[in-house]
């Protein structure tokens, strides 16, 4: 029998991806001006106000009031309406030093000896229903809500529009889970007051979102994916009604709310630590992106249609407790998913300091990932900028989501045989 089922999106604006954002905007300048920083930073947003906790080891200082100012404007919150504002909201910084207890099992005399940061288990995902290997209703969510922001920033086809928002897709699939149709959308957009009533603010905001956004979203999409939207998908825009109050006035933030929107809508599996604002060391973050690298790659090469990977740690131990593989009964080589995980072990180093070589996590390379999910972009090399009135300004060219690459392909294909 078809089943349905949902994932859903939020938009950069949205209280907790806030928080996630300058989260990473602090952990990227840390990394930029010193690559062997630690940290792991918090941050809570709410009406007109940020505090930043957590606990750093780093060689160079920040004036990170700044940094969270500018992450706050960058995203849209620069009026006074909006009850915060990278101007004027206070931003209070209670960043202390890195407990010992914790750095002497992480640190050792040799590099490639670092035990992990904490123990716990993390999952990495892959499917082939889409191109870059992601389940269909995240990857149309993030669209969504991604496309949403460039009207906003654009101001010209619609003017109304505010930072906060969320989207939501349901699919229905087959019973060999095959997506056939779109069932269902819902979009929530943050939007300014109307001179008109509220029934013709709706009816104005529904028709926007129909003509104009999701036109330019499907335009995106794969012919097989356009394929799926028909006039029979159920549409819910803003179904509470009024959405003036949004952002941190309307609701507190905090980093690492928003796991699933991070990973793979609820699609897999999650160990429950979140990404944003800690460093490599920490495997909840490399660990994860390795995990999906690993899924990634042996989906592309042809072992299976749709992968989990799961590794766990001990705090403090080089290597890993365990590595689980599960294709779902999907796998296209003649072997079970327990000798699928024996190879994957040996053709995968996950020891920490190899996943931070292999993946080149020591770098400044976080803020991009943290609005519209850690997983499924484009990898690719830019040059960033960073600026502090204590290091003065330097350029680095870096790789964007590298645990993207499909650069084991080869190497998977040979261990397999195919």
């Amino acid at each position: 029998m078809a089943y349905l089922f949902t994932s859903e999106s939020v938009s950069e604006g949205h209280p907790d991806k806030i928080a996630d954002q300058i989260s990473d905007a602090l952990l990227d300048n840390f990394l930029a001006f010193d690559p062997e920083s630690k940290v792991a930073c918090e941050t809570l947003v709410t009406t007109g106000q940020v505090v930043l906790a957590g606990e750093v080891k780093s060689a160079t200082y920040l004036d990170v009031q700044s940094l969270a100012r500018e992450v706050i404007n960058k995203i849209g919150y620069t009026k006074g309406a909006y009850q915060f504002s990278g101007d004027s909201c206070g931003v209070i910084s209670l960043i202390h030093e890195q407990s010992q207890d914790i750095n002497q099992g992480v640190d050792r005399a040799s590099k490639e000896e670092q035990g992990a940061g904490d123990q716990g288990m993390m999952f990495g995902y892959a499917t082939n229903e889409t191109e870059n290997y992601m389940p269909l209703a995240l990857d149309i969510s993030h669209k969504i809500l991604m496309e949403l922001a460039n009207l906003r920033k654009e101001e010209k086809e619609i003017t109304y529009l505010r930072p906060d928002a969320k989207a939501q897709v349901t699919i229905e699939y087959s019973d060999e889970n095959v997506p056939q149709r779109i069932d269902t959308i819902v979009i929530s957009t943050q939007h300014d007051p109307f001179d008109a009533d509220d029934e013709k603010m709706l009816a104005k905001i529904k028709k926007d979102i129909l003509e104009i956004l999701m036109p330019r979203v499907i335009a995106q999409l794969p012919e097989y994916v356009q394929t799926l939207f028909s006039e029979d998908i159920k549409y819910h825009i803003n179904p509470t009604g009024k959405f003036v109050i949004g952002g941190p006035h309307g609701d507190s933030g905090l980093t690492g709310r928003k796991i699933i929107v991070d990973t793979y809508g609820g699609k897999g599996a999650h160990g429950g630590g979140a990404f944003s604002g800690k460093d490599p060391s920490k495997v909840d973050r490399s660990a994860a992106y390795a995990a999906r690298h690993i899924a990634k790659n042996l989906v592309a090469a042809g072992v299976a249609d749709e992968v989990l990977v799961q590794v766990s740690y001990a705090i403090g131990v080089v290597e890993p407790t365990s590595i689980f593989v599960n294709t779902y009964g999907s796998a296209n080589v003649d072997l079970k998913d327990g000798e699928i995980a024996k190879k994957v072990a040996e053709l995968f180093d996950m020891r920490p300091f190899a996943i931070e070589e292999r993946l080149k996590l020591r770098n400044p390379i976080y803020l991009e990932s943290a609005a519209y999910g850690h997983m499924g972009k484009q990898p690719q090399t830019v040059t960033k900028v960073f600026e502090s009135p204590y290091n003065g300004r330097i350029e680095r060219e870096v790789e964007l989501f590298t645990w993207e690459k499909l650069d084991f392909v080869d190497k998977v294909k040979e261990t397999f045989g195919l």
